[in-house]
């Protein structure tokens, strides 16, 4: 099956690859490419052609060629998705993955479903966010204060990341930690995924994470030693907002407490 997905240099808005950016094959080397990153940017490059783990590239491409009806006609991205945010943003918002037919058609995290909607819909209404949602790279939306990222770069089977491979993405993450420190002042863990992947990550950022972490719950805190404040929520899936088990209410209330802490913490 022939894959489908944007060639680096094609102009896709947001990508900062090229074809110089070197390219990760395996977990070591994700491991060198991620610590040897000399900027944000860099980073975001290489994360967007990272080739390390085989069965979430035959999955994202697969689904970059296949598509769903509803999209048949578009281009899907069909690459890993970088963090998307100002890199002097003092709030991170980790989620699971990038979506199929979400981030792995639009070439940026959160954008193109309905967990995005409901997320750009908080952040507008929070202040953090230019207009209310995000359809696409070239929308128009901007976010203020606030970086976007995701624990695992490559849209899963299932939205189920296997262990090593979460484990291999990590030091991704981690990488990212270390260049928003000198701003960040808030972490955001969409689910209990992100929830237990974003200690160990910001551990090894150099972060002064507690020993024993606080178990997931929605609005569930922690405070690092340096001051850094670890908030929970539930993620806005489908499965969550059809249910009631996630209202507006309720994901308003995670960045009512984000600002009360850029404020008083």
């Amino acid at each position: 099956m022939a894959c489908v997905v944007v060639p680096v240099g094609s102009g896709w808005p947001g990508d900062q690859a090229d074809a110089r950016t070197p390219i990760a094959t395996s977990a070591k080397e994700v491991v060198e490419l991620a610590g040897s990153a000399s900027t944000l940017a860099d980073l975001d490059a290489r994360i967007s052609v990272c080739r390390a783990c085989a069965r979430l590239v035959e999955w994202r491409e697969g689904i970059a060629t296949t598509k769903r009806a509803a999209f048949a006609a578009e281009e899907y991205w069909g690459r890993p998705v970088a963090g998307w945010g100002p890199a002097d943003a003092r709030v991170a918002i980790v989620g699971l993955a990038p979506a199929a037919h979400g981030a792995n058609r639009t070439g940026r995290v959160f954008t193109g479903d309905r967990s995005g909607d409901w997320l750009f819909a908080a952040l507008f209404r929070a202040g953090f966010a230019r207009i209310a949602g995000s359809t696409r790279a070239d929308d128009g939306q901007a976010l203020t204060d606030v970086r976007m990222l995701a624990a695992v770069r490559c849209a899963p089977p299932a939205n189920k990341p296997e262990p090593a491979e979460r484990d291999t993405c990590r030091p991704w993450l981690e990488r990212e930690f270390v260049f928003l420190r000198p701003t960040l002042r808030v972490v955001i863990a969409l689910g209990g995924f992100a929830w237990n992947v974003i200690g160990p990550a910001l551990a090894a950022a150099g972060y002064g994470v507690p020993a024993r972490r606080t178990r997931f719950a929605h609005l569930a805190e922690e405070v690092t030693s340096d001051g850094l404040l670890l908030l929970a929520a539930y993620h806005p899936s489908q499965q969550n907002t059809f249910t009631g088990r996630l209202t507006e209410p309720m994901l308003d209330a995670v960045f009512i407490r984000t600002t009360r802490h850029l404020r008083d913490g």
